[in-house]
């Protein structure tokens, strides 16, 4: 039995907080999904606003391979046909193959929501189903509360599914709308509906409101659920929707299920939705965080350079992810050896230059650095100890300048910088936001001059951490300083207990780590 998958990033995904996906957005997110192998995106409520309009009316633009569109809506409303409802109507003009419509499961919402009788919500949504079955639609029903339902009255909540199977439902999909099931009663509710329906596919949509999502997922496909609907992040109302990216290979991997999709890309595709909707993509998330495979105590890399086995549960590649070794006063010859191969593959564990690179990391993460997240940063180090590293420029003077009072609601700053390249010197001012953006826009508009490249170049995070509470307002800072172009990301750090030159410090770094990629 092949498991399929419904992505629901754009319906329910666009849900979450802090969330909002242009059409374009949308139809980016569409491909990625589609490119993964996922055999449905839900794509949106073409009755609810004039965004998914426009995405549906737009969807031919996508050409997918492997996924359908779905629409998404409700029943019928009470008192009237399925003819007569403008929802149903929204979602034969959305003109896709597939419709999810949802009815309500739990007694309490019929009465108490709906207002309507328990007869009546039965007839809503047999209606639907039957009306959007004639118009040669794959329909997906999404019963929705159902757990809750169950538990309430048992009886009637399963009269809801037989009364959407009754009509031709394709799909009979359990919903953990409030996201409070504990794993095992999901478990034994799923196993209990799969004897009674086992002619009819059913599903699964689960809320991670208790933390359970994923863990109810896999149970649900356990016990006999062949449709996984989630967000390929998590992204959802409240606490968020199952995430896809921990389902799919826990069931691959783990369960040895044949399902939709290629796990291989999976790391690419979480990466790509994450930078779409402009949401960092959690560094510990299993699988696909940047620290799923990340090493850091000496003991533990030696044993995976020996046997991958030893301390990872999977090889990385398997999700598209890659193992990372992360460097602090912990770190043994082996584990900055294999750190520094890929630039310095001529290094051998007897080399005196390896352990003056040790020594130097110790005396560095002693004054306050920590090279684990500042990869590049931590190359251009070792690069300058091996006597590889070509320097670009120097910087020969710099002020900053802060205003007060704020002019038009801010507080404007201004940098003067003046840099040197191989002899040649140019001085320039800029202003920004603060005295550190002010002094980034100065520095890459001294330096385009004779590194045009650095245009394409922008920073995209920046974090301070005070190193020592006690000390207040003199406190020794870290910065780190996170960096893009079109060819990837990196991020350089500086300490220092002046602010301003920690920030410089790792500006400097995350441009001359730039150029030296270009290089």
């Amino acid at each position: 039995m092949k498991i399929s998958i419904l992505d629901s990033t754009l319906r329910d995904g666009a849900q979450g907080v802090d969330i909002s996906f242009s059409v374009n957005d949308k139809l980016a997110i569409a491909h990625a999904l589609d490119e993964y192998g996922v055999g449905y995106i839900e794509a949106g409520n073409p009755a609810s606003n004039p965004k998914d309009l426009e995405f549906f009316a737009r969807a031919g633009e996508l050409k997918l391979k492997n996924a359908k569109l779905a629409a998404f809506g409700s029943t019928r409303r009470k008192g009237i046909t399925a003819e007569e409802d403008s929802n149903l109507k929204a979602l034969l003009d959305a003109n896709t193959p597939v419709v999810t419509i949802f009815g309500k499961s739990w007694d309490l919402h019929v009465k108490e929501i709906l207002g309507a009788s328990l007869e009546e919500n039965l007839s809503m949504i047999s209606d639907s189903v039957r009306f959007l079955k004639s118009h040669g639609k794959e329909v997906i029903f999404d019963a929705e509360h159902f757990f809750d339902g169950y538990l309430a009255d048992k009886v009637y909540a399963m009269s809801v599914l037989s009364a959407a199977a009754r009509a031709g439902a394709d799909v009979l999909c359990l919903c953990d709308t409030n996201g409070g099931t504990m794993p095992l009663i999901l478990y034994r509710i799923v196993a209990d509906v799969a004897l009674v329906f086992p002619n009819t596919p059913l599903g699964i949509h689960t809320h991670n409101d208790t933390g359970c999502a994923v863990a109810n997922s896999l149970l649900a496909a356990e016990a006999g659920a062949s449709h996984i609907q989630g967000t390929f992040v998590g992204f959802g109302e409240r606490c968020g929707n199952a995430d896809l990216s921990g389902v799919l290979p826990s069931l691959v991997l783990k369960s040895g299920m044949e399902v939709e999709g290629n796990i291989a890309q999976l790391f690419t595709t979480a990466s790509k939705i994450s930078e779409i909707a402009n949401v960092q993509l959690s560094a510990s998330k299993p699988y696909v965080g940047k620290n799923a495979f990340s090493h850091k105590a000496g003991m533990h890399i030696d044993g995976v350079l020996k046997n991958s086995t030893s301390f990872e549960h999977i090889e990385p590649s398997l999700v598209g992810n890659k193992r990372r070794f992360m460097l602090s006063e912990v770190a043994g010859r082996g584990s900055v050896l294999e750190k520094v191969k890929p630039y310095a593959p001529e290094l051998r564990k007897d080399d005196p230059r390896l352990a003056e690179i040790i020594s130097k990391l110790k005396e560095l993460e002693h004054f306050g650095y920590q090279f684990e997240a500042a990869d590049a940063s931590f190359e251009l180090l070792t690069r300058k100890l091996l006597g590889t590293f070509k320097t670009h420029f120097k910087l020969v003077l710099y002020k900053t300048i802060g205003e007060f009072p704020p002019l038009q609601g801010e507080l404007p700053s201004t940098a003067t910088i003046k840099v040197d390249v191989d002899g040649q010197t140019e001085t320039t001012a800029a202003q920004g936001h603060g005295p550190v953006h002010a002094l980034d826009n100065a520095m890459r508009k001294a330096l385009c001059v004779f590194y045009p490249q650095l245009s394409e170049m922008k920073l995209t995070d920046y974090k301070v951490r005070v190193l020592d509470q006690k000390a207040a307002t003199a406190a020794k800072v870290r910065v780190l300083i996170e960096s893009t172009d079109a060819t990837g990301t990196w991020t350089t750090i500086g300490v220092s207990d002046d602010i301003i030159e920690a920030s410089i410090t790792a500006l400097i770094d995350s441009i001359e780590y730039k150029l030296s990629k270009d290089d």
